[in-house]
């Protein structure tokens, strides 16, 4: 069962100026390989009506950048300075997350102040354990170093809620735990779309990514979450295939190579469509790469093409589909949307649901990068933060901060906190 917001406490539940706040983000982004610099801003920009409305608290930002192993696995030292830049506010970054340097300067801030503590993952408390477990959690450094200097812990890290970390759920149970402003939105946005009754509801499903989708697909027809689905790009071949279609060696190749249980998938696609006949709309025509040839379903995928965007035909019965709709969730590009000659289909299915009329999400970096490229963002209803957060959230799993929230609420509501004090 999905969460609401009133399930939560919410900066509307507190008066916090002039109050110590710990403030969990996700800022993680690409990282410039040689000049170490951070590249995208939209994580960033995506916090700013949490941090505005902190404006008179002194504020401890904690977040992440990447993982262990990874090439972009670096300090947030760049990231402070980035935030800084957006914010128009000072903000000050400190190397430690809890050592004694960072826990004297929290203690000392002044109202208005601004820090930025080093990346969580450089420590193993954070991603080494299981903090749902509380009492474990609260048995880490991390916890008991940072647990008795805040007085309010805000969790607005919403493209990591389906994140059993230290950070976002390890002080649930120390202090009310609170949605910022980007979870509250993303989360009242999302359960509007699956539990609202605006329809016909469409999900178009697209892009590279084929084992979230769908298994998303699954979900959204069992649950009667959407009235149909399109596909498209690679989700598209996939469900193509299990259908008896020869879609050809490259593009047989490219779900191989890219999805070790392929087998497992292409099987669940075959389930899909028995089992849920005509709320699957697929594409019946193609633009080939490199040659750029238009090809039907009814014909032989040359084995050194690859299906590069959706044919024409195929643009018109999805167009009229969106047209007819009321809601819609939109996660994938419909080809190789970046080279010009293969982004007709994507762009054309994205203007048509930015010309629609009913609710539009979105999701997926490649589908808010097109968006971006089209000037269409400020035509969708909500562009989410969210990647596998969001199809996770969308498939039913469980969300364990979305728990840790409630979980708090629950704790500390029955101790008179959730009231805000009158000025």
């Amino acid at each position: 069962m999905a969460s609401s917001p009133a399930k939560f406490f919410t900066l509307d539940s507190f008066d916090l100026e002039g109050k110590r706040v710990y403030l969990r983000v996700d800022i993680n982004s690409p990282i410039n390989p040689i000049s170490g610099e951070v590249m995208g801003l939209n994580r960033f920009m995506s916090h700013l009506d949490t941090i505005r409305e902190l404006h008179n608290s002194k504020l401890v930002v904690v977040a992440h950048q990447s993982r262990p192993g990874k090439d972009d696995f670096t300090s947030l030292k760049t990231h402070a300075e980035q935030m800084e830049k957006i914010t128009g506010r000072p903000i000050e970054f400190i190397d430690s997350l809890f050592g004694s340097e960072a826990r004297n300067k929290i203690r000392h801030m002044e109202d208005g102040e601004i820090i930025m503590l080093e990346n969580t993952r450089f420590y193993t408390e954070e991603t080494d354990i299981d903090p749902m477990d509380a009492e474990l959690a609260e048995s880490t450094h991390f916890v008991k170093n940072l647990s008795e200097l805040f007085d309010y812990y805000v969790i607005d890290a919403f493209p990591t809620i389906h994140r059993a970390q230290t950070s976002l759920v390890g002080f649930r149970r120390i202090r009310p735990n609170i949605a910022g402003r980007l979870i509250e939105k993303e989360v009242s946005m999302i359960d509007r779309f699956t539990f609202g009754n605006d329809h016909p509801k469409l999900a178009i499903l697209a892009g590279a990514k084929i084992d979230d989708s769908i298994n998303v697909s699954s979900s959204f027809l069992k649950n009667g979450t959407v009235d149909s689905i399109i596909a498209g790009g690679v989700v598209a071949n996939a469900f193509l295939w299990a259908k008896g279609m020869d879609i050809g060696k490259k593009n047989r190749e490219f779900i191989m190579k890219n999805n070790k249980n392929h087998s497992e998938i292409i099987d669940q696609c075959r389930k899909i469509l028995e089992k849920y006949p005509g709320k699957l709309m697929l594409p019946d025509d193609f633009v080939l790469n490199p040659t750029g040839r238009n090809l039907s379903v009814k014909d032989k995928v040359p084995d050194d093409q690859i299906l590069a965007d959706i044919g024409l035909n195929s643009i018109s019965r999805f167009v009229e589909e969106i047209r007819k709709s009321r809601a819609i969730f939109l996660n994938g590009p419909m080809g190789m949307y970046e080279i010009e000659e293969f982004s007709v289909g994507t762009r054309e299915i994205l203007e048509a649901v930015a010309d629609s009329h009913g609710l539009t999400i979105a999701g997926g970096g490649h589908t808010l990068n097109a968006l971006e490229k089209l000037r269409l963002m400020d035509r969708i209803s909500h562009a989410s933060t969210g990647g596998g957060a969001l199809i996770s959230y969308l498939s039913g799993e469980r969300m364990p901060v979305l728990q840790a929230l409630e979980e708090s609420l629950n704790i500390f509501q029955g101790q008179g906190y959730g009231k805000r004090r009158k000025n």
